[in-house]
């Protein structure tokens, strides 16, 4: 873990002082003789100077080993959808022109911004995290600004559209099963895009963006990044910043489309098993439903091709998978939950990212990643709403020590 993060603290030092100089990253790897690739990987934390480079580029950089050594880049941005769930807890999913029973209605943050952010404050106090993204002019917007800032949330980045309404998703959970589907407003999220982000000013190590097909305008194409979002991605790395993106389901012919132009600029990227294959085109399952691990990694084997920095991670009901630049494929099995357990699977996956998230920061392994993830997740499933349920770290870490696992 000590490695991890020296390799993160080096490289957000390097990425802050070579702006400040003024060079760009191929400048400064000519000037150590190296390759611009080399340097970008430093920046990234995929990696680190030798020993015998330190000297030359604390001088070039105008500064000391020790000074290198350290980062004053702190913490976690939250950037993309904002959203407001309207969650109806129903009997069970009716056929068209059939009716449904509904039990509850309630009000809870949704999106990735509140949902990973919130529940890595949770998971966490000491993280620092900030918000991006797009509201309405509207109450259900300051209701989503008023919930990151009482869990400590800077939303300060939350800009407030005048022209769109907050986003919403009416959010039909089955009682029972804890199964859901959703009808989405895009709203104000459609608007969100790069002039929202004063990419010099982020103060952060790690940035996670999502969702792609939700993000109207970071969807968008662009002639030579292939989407918009591809290349607000590439300005983020080029300033130092980890990046990880997160997407969702879309049974869309436009799904690959706009996936794969963000994976060269992505440092980690997170999917369920049914997201991951809409890229790779294989299916996750077999016609008994039963899953198809080689499938799964194979598919994650083609995301990585594209790009990825550091690593892919796909997760479903059975399991967690990580697959790494090195090529380390790991499993990690889901927890046994007893009957009962599950009261909603909303947010679960944002759950799981945030977990990822936590421990990608904290310099994990990938097998130490996905066991932690997946013990926010169970945490995430013991309520509702998507952020209710979560706990602290020694809480996590406890519950995933004492639990059993399935087998796959």
């Amino acid at each position: 873990m000590f490695k991890k993060e020296t390799e993160l603290n080096i490289g957000a030092s390097i990425a802050r002082l070579r702006k400040k100089q003024g060079l760009t990253q191929t400048q400064l790897a000519a000037l150590l003789c190296i390759s611009n690739k080399t340097v970008s990987k430093w920046e990234r934390g995929i990696g680190y100077p030798e020993i015998t480079q330190l000297f030359k580029l604390s001088r070039i950089l105008g500064t000391t080993i020790d000074a290198l050594m350290m980062s004053e880049r702190h913490g976690i941005t939250i950037a993309g959808c904002l959203v407001e769930d309207r969650i109806k807890l129903i009997n069970y999913y009716p056929k068209m022109n059939m009716q449904s029973i509904i039990y509850s209605i309630s009000q809870a943050v949704g999106g990735n911004v509140p949902n990973v952010g919130i529940n890595l404050t949770k998971i966490d106090r000491n993280i620092k995290v900030n918000a991006v993204g797009r509201v309405g002019n509207d109450s259900n917007g300051q209701y989503l600004v008023d919930e990151l800032r009482k869990s400590g949330i800077d939303a300060s980045g939350v800009h407030v559209s005048q022209t769109a309404g907050t986003s919403f998703t009416e959010v039909m959970t089955v009682k029972e099963t804890g199964e859901r589907t959703f009808f989405h407003y895009r709203g104000a999220n459609a608007e969100f895009c790069p002039a929202d982000v004063n990419i010099s000013d982020l103060d952060c190590r790690m940035i996670h963006v999502a969702y792609i097909l939700m993000l109207d305008a970071m969807d968008a194409e662009d002639s030579q990044y292939g989407t918009v979002m591809a290349g607000f991605l590439k300005d983020l790395q080029a300033a130092g910043i980890i990046t990880s993106i997160d997407v969702v389901s879309d049974s869309g012919e436009l799904f690959a489309e706009k996936v794969i132009p963000a994976l060269r600029y992505t440092d980690n990227a997170f999917m369920n098993e049914i997201e991951s294959c809409g890229v790779s085109g294989l299916p996750p399952r077999d016609e008994n439903g039963k899953l198809l691990v080689e499938n799964i990694k194979k598919t994650m084997e083609m995301i990585m091709s594209e790009g990825v920095g550091q690593r892919v991670i796909v997760h479903c009901p059975e399991a967690g998978f990580c697959l790494n630049r090195s090529g380390e494929f790991t499993v990690v099995p889901s927890i046994k939950l007893p009957k009962g357990y599950i009261k909603g699977a909303v947010g679960a996956g944002d759950a799981f990212c945030a977990g990822c998230l936590y421990g990608i920061y904290k310099g994990f392994d990938d097998k130490k990643i996905l066991e932690f993830a997946s013990g926010a997740a169970c945490c995430n499933l013991s309520a509702v709403d998507s952020v209710s349920g979560m706990r602290d770290k020694d809480y996590i870490f406890d519950f995933i020590s004492n639990c059993e696992r399935i087998e796959l």
